[in-house]
């Protein structure tokens, strides 16, 4: 989806112009992939724009940064607060994605990244639905990738560092040239690791299962514990379990989560239609729960929004 431009975005700390929000060629994030990220989502409210779960998210990307040994010249606080600075800057009334990037800078070159400045940008824009409305409403097709998850002892599968997205793109890549949606990962044990972006949960006998990112390699997910709670709260049972390809195949639903995807019903995965094809009860229910929250609309979940 192109990304329509907004008027400000924060940089070290400076709100400039987004025509000015530039980076020299030579930086050593884009040699090198050195950085992480976020993306997080604010909402329209009843009482104005919130940010969802923003919090954790800023202290997920500082601890990225930690186990990348990026040294972040800000506070979770002022990270938080720039964030929120943005999107009022920006006027966003309606909601907005938002992309904080930590990335390391112009002024050394080589492998090593230890030299390297540290630089940090935060940008918001309007954004729709990522897999489509179409797909948020009536499933999506999944295609299993040729290409693995990470190894967690080759790169840090903790962190979401920028540089590991290149593995994304290509199972991305491979999976809407075959006429998919999006693609699901396995880790170098064959087991189910997650999506591109997304996490990934299966609905069996009513029970919610979702991969461990301990054993998995998945990142673990903001909207997955959303998800995890939301589902407790709801008198579902929902808990980590390892799978292999066949469980999804088998799944009585299956769906996948994430800021940027929300929450996606699954409608087949490698051709199989997931059971009936349409999205079931349980990923529904959900979804429209998940999307309550987010909106202000559920009081128990109000600690999960900042207003802006």
């Amino acid at each position: 989806m192109p990304i329509t431009p907004t008027e400000k975005i924060w940089m070290d700390g400076v709100l400039v112009d987004w025509a000015d929000a530039t980076t020299h060629v030579l930086s050593h994030g884009l040699h090198y992939g050195t950085g992480a990220f976020e993306g997080i989502r604010a909402y329209k409210t009843p009482t104005g724009v919130a940010v969802f779960r923003l919090r954790e998210h800023m202290a997920r990307l500082l601890r990225s940064c930690k186990v990348l040994m990026i040294d972040v010249p800000f506070s979770l606080d002022e990270l938080c607060d720039a964030v929120v600075s943005v999107v009022r800057a920006n006027g966003l009334v309606n909601g907005c994605y938002i992309r904080p990037l930590v990335y390391l800078g112009y002024g050394e070159m080589g492998v090593n990244p230890l030299p390297a400045p540290v630089n940090v940008a935060i940008a918001a824009w309007p954004w729709g639905a990522y897999l489509g409305e179409d797909g948020l409403t009536n499933g999506v097709r999944m295609k299993i990738s040729s290409w693995q998850r990470h190894d967690s002892n080759a790169m840090p599968t903790a962190a979401k560092g920028t540089g590991m997205y290149l593995n994304s793109g290509l199972a991305k890549i491979e999976a809407i040239k075959a006429g998919y949606d999006e693609a699901i990962m396995l880790g170098p044990d064959g087991q189910v690791s997650e999506c591109t972006g997304e996490n990934l949960f299966v609905v069996r006998d009513g029970v919610l299962l979702t991969p461990p990112s301990s054993e998995a390699g998945a990142l673990p997910g903001i909207t997955q514990d959303t998800v995890m709670r939301i589902a407790a709260d709801l008198g579902f049972t929902a808990r980590f379990e390892t799978m292999i390809r066949t469980d999804l195949y088998l799944a009585d639903e299956a769906f996948l989560t994430g800021t940027a995807a929300e929450v996606v019903p699954i409608s087949s995965v490698d051709d199989r239609i997931v059971g009936d094809g349409k999205p079931g009860p349980v990923t529904t229910t959900i979804q429209s729960t998940y999307f309550q929250a987010v909106r202000g609309e559920i009081d128990r979940y109000s600690g999960w929004l900042t207003e802006v």
